[in-house]
């Protein structure tokens, strides 16, 4: 379930002059927290929880830890919002941010010992199973898990890549700016990681992958709440 907020015509890619989007844009929505509407905040939550969530899972490979940096980079856009000029669109801008965070998470977890120096792409892709029958025999569940194991496989800048482009259909240029690559990394980039996913996870691609790392309306909730808590503490 997605957040009781967000809908198709929130999504970032989409464009927002079709006039039966209801929702205003997000520049409108900015406009209005700078002038004291604190409480606007929460639609640019809702409307980027699921996006910036993809980001930062891609990033640190762990639920927990990727709303953690959900929370850390709605506090920094909150406290830094006055500074987004408009030069590119809001959305970049938050994902820049949530990128940020996440890098530096993980940073901080390596330093600690709690994640391996090494990639998880380095995990070799042929330890999943490639026998055609087991996979068509194979429950939806069971599916959607080896997938999730595999894109969780690939090297953390071609899981970035490929969640931007692939998962969350932003095009090659938004993709670009927002991971601040030329178009022409972006797309070896994600030649690179639908071979490393090989063939048979191509086929499925269209049907499975918008479904990995769904962001349920309980999380969605639980951001929302934790950040405004953390904002009025702030305040007080």
């Amino acid at each position: 379930m997605l957040c009781p907020m967000f809908s198709e015509q929130a999504h970032p890619t989409e464009d927002r002059s079709d006039p039966v989007a209801a929702e205003p844009a997000d520049e409108d929505v900015v406009r209005g927290v700078l002038a004291g509407d604190n409480a606007s905040f929460e639609l640019i939550m809702r409307r980027y929880n699921r996006l910036l969530f993809r980001v930062a899972r891609s990033i640190v490979a762990d639920d927990s830890e990727a709303e953690d940096v959900l929370q850390e980079a709605y506090l920094r856009a909150f406290e830094h919002l006055h500074s987004f000029q408009g030069r590119c669109r809001f959305s970049t801008w938050l994902t820049r941010i949530a990128v940020h965070e996440a890098m530096n998470r993980r940073r901080r977890l390596r330093r600690l010992g709690l994640v391996t120096s090494a990639d998880p792409g380095a995990m070799e892709m042929a330890s999943y199973p490639v026998d055609r029958d087991g996979l068509e025999e194979a429950s939806l569940n069971e599916l959607r898990n080896l997938l999730t194991g595999a894109v969780d496989s690939l090297p953390s800048e071609l899981r970035l890549v490929f969640t931007l482009r692939m998962v969350e259909r932003l095009s090659t240029e938004q993709t670009a700016e927002c991971l601040g690559l030329s178009t022409a990394n972006v797309k070896i980039r994600l030649h690179r990681a639908r071979s490393l996913l090989r063939s048979w996870i191509d086929r499925r691609i269209g049907e499975e992958s918008r479904r990995l790392y769904a962001f349920d309306g309980e999380r969605c909730d639980r951001v929302v709440r934790t950040v405004f808590e953390r904002l009025a503490s702030r305040r007080g």
